[in-house]
């Protein structure tokens, strides 16, 4: 059986006439057996699709049509299945949700720092690095140095920045994030904001990891990512976290021990977090994937798991499912990356 080719991409340019785009790719995509789901904004597109290696090619040729799109990049991994239900473009405010209006965040290639260049950049005295990343993320690993503004949305940055900015004095600024689309659309806001002297790591912490010697790391700890190897080291090597299947937080063994962890169900982190009823949902779904496994079949819950890296590092849409397959509403696929 040929494999199904999953292909992640964003990009942020003009798109002002975005919603005329939304009947072709749609189109376009249901021709060629290619499912997912494709984010259309004023400020550019963002997605994440799988399907046939011809059907891939077709949808991102379509892609590299949209004006300004010409070059896309994107990120592909291979599965046995289609990891996706249907297709769905969809026509929003923003293809990362910041929540502070119209930003350029398609000038924001202006201000990439190469990974090769990081190590300088934020041993200067004079600037400070900001982790754009969530507050769970940052949680098992970042720059040295780094400030964390423990936000558990993107959209909780805004407020943070200009909090911070009214009680600190600095003069240059470095952001970063897993694999680039926040840190994009931060270093935008930031100059929205009147701050110029601003830059973020070109490719984020996963191009980082990638290309800089171990030995010449400022990384400590590890890097969440949002798929089967919640999290990786150096050389993008798989770590040493699990993960909660309820609300998606990396877990360590200690917190496995916990008698408030049950697989699939709860962890010590979200004990107080769910209904009951929201429980006895994660725990039918944590049934019916055992009983796949059991069957030497994977669930559709699994296959959503087990989305390659590239999908959700980038920012994409996650992968939607059901009551009983839930992921968890608060972790917003737009926000990753």
């Amino acid at each position: 059986m040929s494999q199904i080719v999953v292909a992640a991409f964003y990009k942020f340019t003009p798109l002002p006439d975005f919603a005329d785009h939304q009947p072709g790719l749609f189109a376009c995509a249901q021709e060629n057996d290619v499912r997912g789901t494709i984010l259309l904004a004023s400020e550019g597109v963002n997605g994440t699709i799988a399907g046939p290696r011809d059907g891939i090619d077709a949808v991102l040729c379509a892609l590299n049509a949209l004006p300004g799109c010409d070059g896309l990049d994107w990120k592909e991994s291979y599965t046995d299945e289609n990891p996706f239900l249907r297709m769905k473009v969809r026509l929003k405010k923003e293809i990362v949700t910041l929540g502070v209006g119209d930003v350029e965040a398609h000038k924001s290639h202006e201000r990439y720092v190469e990974p090769h260049d990081w190590n300088k950049v934020i041993s200067d005295p004079d600037t400070i690095v900001i982790d754009t990343r969530n507050d769970y993320e940052v949680g098992i690993g970042t720059f040295e140095g780094a400030i964390d503004p423990k936000t558990t949305s993107f959209r909780d940055f805004p407020a943070w920045f200009r909090k911070f900015r009214e009680e600190n004095e600095f003069k240059k600024v470095a952001m970063y994030c897993t694999g680039g689309i926040r840190c994009e659309k931060s270093v935008a806001f930031l100059r929205s904001e009147g701050v110029e002297d601003v830059v973020h790591l070109k490719g984020g912490i996963l191009k980082y990891l990638e290309t800089v010697p171990q030995e010449e790391s400022l990384w400590r700890g590890e890097c969440f990512v949002f798929d089967q190897r919640v999290s990786v080291g150096h050389d993008l090597a798989p770590g040493s976290y699990d993960q909660c299947y309820a609300c998606r937080r990396p877990i360590i063994d200690e917190d496995k021990a916990s008698p408030h962890y049950v697989a699939g169900v709860s962890c010590p982190h979200c004990i107080d977090e769910y209904s009951e009823e929201r429980r006895r949902d994660f725990a039918e779904r944590q049934k019916q994937i055992d009983l796949a496994k059991a069957r030497g079949e994977q669930h559709i819950g699994m296959r959503q798991r087990s989305l390659s890296a590239h999908s959700r590092e980038c920012g994409n849409p996650e992968v939607k499912q059901n009551s009983v397959c839930g992921m968890d509403p608060r972790i917003r696929g737009d926000e990753r990356g």
